[in-house]
């Protein structure tokens, strides 16, 4: 069977994998070697990928319905950034920030064997997408920027300091759930079943008993470090990036502006602009009236 026989089979099957296949591959920092983690749905053979990459202190099990959804067409990447959920802690909390990141990401990539992927980036993720978007012969051909662009707000920095590295111990998991609930209120309307997915995979045992969240807390020092006197722009990464781009915003973000969200359709990749009612920071494409947009933007170079 052929590449094309094989790329028209897979978009043929509407098969979906009950669970991903839990992964890892070793990366480089400073002062030595850790593991990224990471989740895979679809065809392993599949030359079509889609990266997908978690905000600040999420994991990559935040994607499981839009991965499942997209298993059809794609093999579905979505990795523990370090320092978060199965992946391996820095050794040096100053390594917390978007070029390490970026390095990984590259590493990752090289692992999964193909040239050319699509990206989709949750905040931080988004970040770290703009960032590599932005490189010479970039690998990413195609990208959707989930709340976030080349202006990251003071109000919001501010807001999210005060929770990063800072969450409690939990005596249950239903404990945690409240937590989660509060710090992510944002998400905007959730199911039970779906906030209960998102303590699930955002905490963990300790040995003590209880839980707490998955994250090593130092993942928030370079933020505590910072001197949020005015928004962060980063305007000279959005203008260089030259792939069809979505930018997404929560209707109700504190991190991504409407006037920011204008300009990004009218410079760098000019991007498409799609506004979710009644979400902030950020929608989190757990159903399908979120998804079905972005499933049609990704795929429109397959048609």
């Amino acid at each position: 069977m052929g590449v094309i026989d094989k790329v028209a089979g897979w978009f043929g099957r509407a098969r979906q994998s009950e669970q991903p296949r839990l992964l890892h591959v070793q990366c480089a920092n400073p002062k030595g070697l850790h593991r990224m983690a990471y989740a895979e749905w679809g065809e392993p053979d599949n030359p079509r990928v889609l990266v997908c990459v978690h905000g600040l202190t999420r994991v990559g099990r935040d994607f499981d319905f839009l991965a499942q959804r997209l298993s059809a067409h794609y093999r579905v990447v979505c990795p523990d950034v370090v320092g978060r959920g199965r992946s391996d802690w820095l050794p040096d909390a100053a390594g917390y920030g978007v070029p390490q990141y970026v390095g990984d990401m590259v590493t990752l990539i090289a692992r999964l064997g193909v040239e050319q992927v699509h990206w989709f980036g949750t905040s931080m993720g988004g970040l770290i997408g703009m960032a590599l978007a932005a490189l010479p012969q970039t690998p990413v051909t195609r990208m959707v920027l989930n709340d976030v662009g080349p202006v990251v707000t003071a109000v919001s920095l501010r807001r999210i300091a005060e929770y990063v590295g800072k969450a409690p111990k939990f005596a249950s998991l239903d404990e945690a759930e409240r937590y989660i609930r509060v710090v992510s209120a944002p998400f905007g309307p959730l199911t039970d079943a779906q906030w209960r997915h998102l303590t699930v995979h955002v905490t963990r045992p300790t040995a003590e008993g209880g839980f707490e969240m998955g994250y090593d807390p130092d993942i928030g020092k370079p933020l505590a470090a910072m001197q949020f006197l005015g928004d962060i722009e980063l305007w000279n990464l959005y203008d260089a990036i030259r792939c069809p781009t979505l930018c997404v915003r929560g209707a109700e973000s504190d991190l991504l502006t409407h006037d920011t969200l204008m300009q990004m359709g009218e410079r760098g990749p000019k991007a498409r602009t799609l506004e979710i009612p009644g979400v902030g920071h950020a929608p989190m494409f757990m159903d399908i009236a979120q998804t079905a947009p972005v499933e049609q933007f990704l795929l429109e170079d397959s048609a």
